[in-house]
């Protein structure tokens, strides 16, 4: 990096100087004494300055320091010894043993972190073993300086991967190991909402990335892959050649969904509302929407699938929505597929506002706008937009 570029002045830190100048007018000694001392000489009105950091009122407050660490990205385990002279692991050692401990602890952490970006690239996705897979150079120990003899050797971690405080590399590889590098790859570091991305990684943390289904739970998932698939093949035999959009190899779409529904009313939602491309919508009709067979194979006939006395759209197959009403575990709930618009850049938007217009008509049970992650926040009865 730059020097230029580590200077409060660079541009890119406009927002951190923002940030550290309203907590400077809330609390003057929330801020080092050079701050203070810089802040004090400016002559800026308070609210101004407040109103133009916080933003709009219907606006999210996106300010965020360029390059620091999110304290919300961060188990609650690993703030535990933050304050405070030394770790409890730590207490008794000399200078030395102090900085060979930060430089294992700065190099295991390292490694989990390239883990949580790179892990899905070793996933074991081939039951077959056709395909023999290369090791990738930043998810091994040696990279970051680790040999023979560190494997049994405590670390300090921070609660890092719900190992606790300390950890074996051994323990740590072995949990990275089943995390990410397991039946199913995981790639979520992307993702720039610091919420949605420690959520991700504290639930497939704590269980090791791996859900104990019941021996009913395995068959139900068993039995809608197989339907699944079972359908794609009738189209592909019956209908050699007609456009479809299939589903093959994404057949586990149809067990998700459903198990989505089913925990949301659980929770209490009420009304559903999916969009989605082409791919799998014909699948998702009939095995989620319970269109029905009858229908389908018409329209694949050339035929509506609506009686000749009703007027409807005359779009594509694979166009159309539908909508219905569904029960799980006694919990009744409409669901509705909006239609798709011939450019798909338009079905998230088309979608949202359809959301937003049901909530604006039901205020008593509207909840968060749609696809906004406060689950808890939601009153019951509130539309889910997938």
């Amino acid at each position: 990096m730059r020097a230029e570029q580590t200077s409060f002045l660079f541009g890119a830190n406009a927002p951190f100087i923002e940030e550290l100048y309203a907590r400077f007018l809330a609390d003057p000694n929330a801020v080092d004494e050079e701050w203070r001392t810089f802040f004090g000489a400016l002559a800026e009105q308070k609210g101004d300055v407040l109103a133009e950091v916080r933003g709009a009122s219907w606006a999210p407050n996106g300010v965020r320091v360029i390059g620091a660490v999110d304290p919300e990205t961060v188990p609650a385990a690993a703030n535990r010894n933050v304050k405070g002279d030394k770790a409890p692991a730590l207490a008794g050692k000399t200078e030395q043993e102090i900085r060979a401990a930060a430089q294992d602890t700065a190099r295991a952490l390292m490694l989990i972190r390239a883990y949580r970006i790179r892990g899905h690239l070793e996933a074991d996705l081939d039951p077959l073993g056709l395909v023999r897979q290369a090791p990738h150079r930043e998810l091994e120990p040696a990279t970051y300086g680790f040999g023979e003899g560190d494997w049994d050797r405590p670390i300090l971690i921070f609660g890092s991967l719900a190992l606790g405080e300390t950890a074996t590399l051994r323990q740590i590889m072995e949990r990275l190991r089943k995390t990410y590098c397991g039946k199913i790859g995981v790639e979520f570091m992307h993702i720039s909402d610091p919420d949605q991305k420690a959520w991700i990684q504290e639930r497939i943390e704590h269980i090791e990335n791996h859900t104990e289904f019941t021996l009913t739970g395995r068959k139900m998932i068993l039995e809608r892959v197989g339907e699944a698939e079972g359908l794609e093949r009738y189209l592909h035999v019956k209908f050699v050649g007609t456009k479809r959009f299939g589903l093959d190899g994404g057949e586990s779409l149809i067990p998700g969904l459903e198990q989505i529904l089913k925990r949301g009313g659980q929770l209490g939602v009420k009304e559903v509302m999916i969009g989605m491309p082409h791919r799998g919508r014909l699948n998702t009709l009939v095995h989620v929407m319970h269109k029905s067979y009858t229908a389908l194979f018409s329209e694949f006939q050339g035929r509506s699938s609506q009686p000749e006395e009703m007027r409807g759209s005359g779009d594509v197959k694979y166009h159309l929505g539908a909508s219905s009403d569904r029960e799980f575990d006694s919990n009744k709930g409409h669901l509705s597929l909006t239609a798709n618009p011939s450019h798909l850049e338009l079905v998230d938007p088309s979608l949202l506002g359809k959301a937003r217009a049901n909530q604006a008509q039901h205020p008593a049970t509207a909840g968060p706008y749609p696809l906004e992650t406060r689950p808890t926040h939601r009153p019951a009865g509130a539309p889910l937009c997938l």
